[in-house]
């Protein structure tokens, strides 16, 4: 069966930069893609890699499917292809079968309450006071999570304090060393945790290539992987503490969504900063997560991301707007 596919390039500023062990996060590039069938039938999708990629491999890719790709091939460039590309057109095809959205049985689901991200820098102190106090006075209980590896190891301990000493009980906090941390490292902000529950994870501490660094200290404290789920998917199937998926970067999103479906335990679903047709699929499947057995708060970063058209909960008005 041929299909028609057209490919939109897209960017966008976030509202304020990203900064992580990685690097500076200003601005997310990719292309949206719509899918049709001979019915007129259309499926929506996404492709938008997080850190600076090789653009001429997507290109490539464009242009060796045409304008009328045959189905078959569709579902080979997932195999083969880049995770964002794989989800952008696992998405677009998901939708065009009436996996999702498409009745009242597998409508879009709308995303739970996430948890909200710190500023980096001492501004974190004043923002967290004032989230909390609109916490307490409306009786709500919520997690924070705070990237890490961005100072001087002394100044974020200083933060770490001026932290502890606001978080209210029935909070909970995620620290994110983004893979930045060494064992000794590790271990020394472990120890703060370790008879405190309102820690809920340390996420990647160490780098992905030390898994028994990161086993050990998973039998200390609950330890998330992010990015060695990334560059080890097979970790997927064997780590058996939290795991941060993204799936707008790991790939066809047909399969999270049926493990989702199937009650799968400690995942949590994590933006990537998607448009409006992106965003629809991580409201969802954080939705079925939270339904799921180990319910927790995604990470989607309220705020993050800029107004307007191309945020869209409408596929058509995001796909216009570019």
């Amino acid at each position: 069966m041929r299909l028609s596919l057209e490919v939109k390039p897209f960017s966008f500023h976030l509202v304020r930069n990203l900064k992580t062990f990685r690097g500076i996060i200003k601005e997310k590039k990719g292309w949206l893609i719509k899918i049709k069938d001979n019915s007129e039938t259309c499926g929506w999708g996404e492709i938008a890699p997080f850190y600076p990629c090789n653009i001429k491999t997507y290109e490539k890719i464009f242009k060796a499917l045409g304008n009328s790709p045959l189905r078959k091939d569709l579902e080979e460039s997932i195999l083969d292809g880049p995770g964002p590309l794989s989800f952008g057109i696992g998405s677009a095809l998901a939708e065009l079968d009436c996996l999702i959205g498409s009745n009242q049985s597998n409508r879009w689901l709308k995303a739970p309450q996430s948890a909200l991200l710190l500023p980096t820098d001492k501004s974190l102190v004043t923002q967290l006071d004032t989230w909390i106090k609109s916490l307490e006075k409306n009786h709500q209980i919520m997690t924070f999570k705070w990237k890490v590896c961005n100072q001087e190891d002394h100044i974020e301990r200083q933060l770490l304090h001026e932290i502890l000493k606001r978080l209210p009980s029935n909070s909970r906090l995620r620290i994110d060393a983004n893979s930045g941390w060494s064992r000794e490292q590790a271990n020394y902000w472990a120890n703060y945790f370790l008879d405190d529950p309102r820690l809920e994870w340390l996420e990647q501490p160490l780098s992905t290539k030390d898994y028994e660094g990161l086993l050990e200290l998973s039998k200390q404290i609950p330890v998330a992987l992010d990015e060695s789920l990334i560059e080890t998917p097979a970790l997927k199937s064997h780590w058996k503490s939290w795991q941060i998926r993204h799936p707008a970067l790991e790939g066809d999103p047909r399969i999270l969504l049926k493990a989702l479906n199937n009650g799968i335990r400690n995942i949590c679903i994590s933006t990537s900063f998607e448009t409006g047709i992106g965003r629809r699929w991580i409201n969802h499947l954080s939705a079925l997560q939270h339904k799921s057995p180990t319910p927790t708060a995604p990470g989607l970063a309220p705020g993050w991301r800029p107004k307007g058209s191309l945020f869209s909960n409408n596929p058509i008005s995001v796909w216009e707007a570019v």
